[in-house]
């Protein structure tokens, strides 16, 4: 079976956050399943800096008023189609954003291009190959599904995942006509959306099958409290709607062979994941204290990732005797508030704003304990990354979060299985008590080392995952 992945950001070519993990590391998953996944990504420069061993380049005819090129190639393990139009892609920034943070003002015509060479490419687009499956992720790849739909004739199966709802990918109506959407799209039963055009809603609609990143979410967006506007339409595709849980890079991932770690280690390697905490201490100008229980924060600094409560609960850490070393950016007021935090109490907080591959890699190796109270997560990386280093996550009960920590209640920790804590709903008080019931436990340390032991023997593979989209891929086909 052949599959055409779409996606606007693959890892390690280039990346914002979990969506390109999660293209980058399906496709070798889906391998075992007898699955060839090819992935089409514009061709930022950094996608075409890391070229491979390219193939073929294919012309295409115009698209939407763009001349363009398919280069055929192959980087860091990926079977690549990259889309090289050098007038939407070829400029400086982030794949969606300026220098200066703003959006691109054309960011509808870049991303309608990507979704209108992902269907054409399903039609037979691309001599010599034509993939079963047309496989979409978020709403910049939205419009494939639209397109085919909208097209008529013979198409290929389509499934769209929806790694976070929270962006619709929502544009001016007058664009329809230029994006090459037919009159009659512009309503609620096609990609209208509260007097918009929304590309997610477009997937949303016109997909076969719609996914989400675990069966939390899916069960949660379909309510309006996560629903974010499209809870009706999600409801009224009843069984098309399926939860699969991410898996990690588990390669990439893997506490024995990494090479960003002060210390690389195994399972139960305690003395080597002590030698991680002094160093990252250390870099992150805190007191090296093998005793101090440390927290860490990988996150995008936001409202969604509940940082405005960690910020408030900071007294309740310090209290504890804890420290906390944090990696993000994000909302200006977020950062400046954790900037304020570690020079208030120098040598107890640590704070790096930005993103560093190295340092996120030392923050799951060296912290005892990953912090996430985020409002609602779709899936979470950051948690399966912990579990596979052995940092005990401390977690909101939401999403993909509920899915995959077990919480260390009496039963669980009687019983030998619990992998991490969990507090609902995600408020200051509740997040206050998780810290306290962190540092109780911590206290304990030989139900921590249990903890950390079932945390580590966790399977956070694609294996499972992998699967249940190939069973997907296969019902579509039937």
């Amino acid at each position: 079976m052949d599959v055409l992945s779409v996606a606007s950001e693959v890892f390690p070519l280039i990346k914002t956050g979990g969506l390109a993990d999660v293209v980058g590391a399906l496709p070798a998953a889906l391998k075992a399943e007898g699955i060839t996944v090819r992935t089409l990504v514009p061709g930022y420069p950094a996608v075409m800096a890391a070229l491979g061993e390219v193939r073929a380049h294919r012309a295409l005819p115009p698209v939407l008023g763009h001349t363009l090129q398919v280069i055929e190639a192959e980087s860091h393990g990926l079977d690549l189609l990259v889309l090289d139009c050098p007038a939407l892609y070829d400029r400086p920034g982030g794949p969606y954003l300026d220098a200066s943070g703003q959006d691109w003002p054309d960011n509808a015509t870049r991303f309608a291009v990507l979704s209108r060479v992902a269907a054409d490419i399903g039609k037979g687009g691309l001599a010599g190959w034509r993939p079963d499956i047309v496989h979409a992720h978020d709403w910049q790849a939205g419009l494939a599904a639209a397109y085919l739909h909208y097209d008529g004739g013979p198409r290929p199966g389509t499934v769209i995942t929806v790694h976070n709802l929270a962006f619709p990918g929502k544009f001016a109506p007058e664009l329809a006509s230029a994006l090459g959407l037919p009159p009659e799209s512009l309503s609620p039963d096609g990609v209208e959306f509260y007097g918009s055009l929304s590309m997610l809603k477009a997937g949303l609609r016109f997909a076969d099958r719609v996914t989400t990143v675990s069966p939390g979410y899916a069960a949660e967006i379909l309510a309006p409290e996560a629903g974010m506007g499209f809870d009706g339409l999600l409801r009224a595709r009843g069984g098309a709607v399926r939860g699969i849980l991410n898996g990690i890079d588990t390669e990439e991932w893997n506490p024995s062979t990494d090479l960003h770690l002060e210390t690389p280690f195994t399972l139960g390697g305690w003395a080597a994941r002590a030698r991680n905490k002094a160093a990252l201490q250390a870099a992150q100008g805190l007191d090296v204290d093998p005793n101090a229980l440390l927290f860490g924060v990988v996150s995008r600094l936001s409202w969604q990732k509940g940082l405005d409560l960690l910020l408030s609960a900071v007294p309740d850490l310090l209290d504890e005797g804890a420290q906390l070393a944090l990696l993000g950016a994000g909302d200006p007021d977020l950062e400046q508030g954790f900037r304020d935090a570690a020079a208030a109490h120098p040598g107890r907080i640590g704070c790096v704003i930005g993103y560093n591959e190295t340092m996120a890699h030392q923050m799951q190796a060296a912290s005892d304990a990953l912090l996430v109270p985020s409002r609602f997560e779709p899936c979470g990386l950051t948690q399966l990354y912990a579990l596979r280093y052995g940092a005990i996550p401390v977690v909101a009960r939401v999403g993909g979060l509920g899915d995959t920590i077990i919480d260390a209640n009496p039963m669980a920790l009687h019983a030998g299985v619990a992998t991490g804590v969990q507090f609902a709903a995600p408020t200051l008080p509740l997040l206050r008590a998780a810290i306290s019931r962190t540092a109780t436990l911590y206290r304990d340390r030989p139900a921590w080392r249990r903890m950390q032991l079932n945390a580590m023997e966790t399977d956070t593979s694609w294996r499972g995952p992998a699967r249940a989209y190939a069973a997907l891929y296969r019902e579509l086909l039937a």
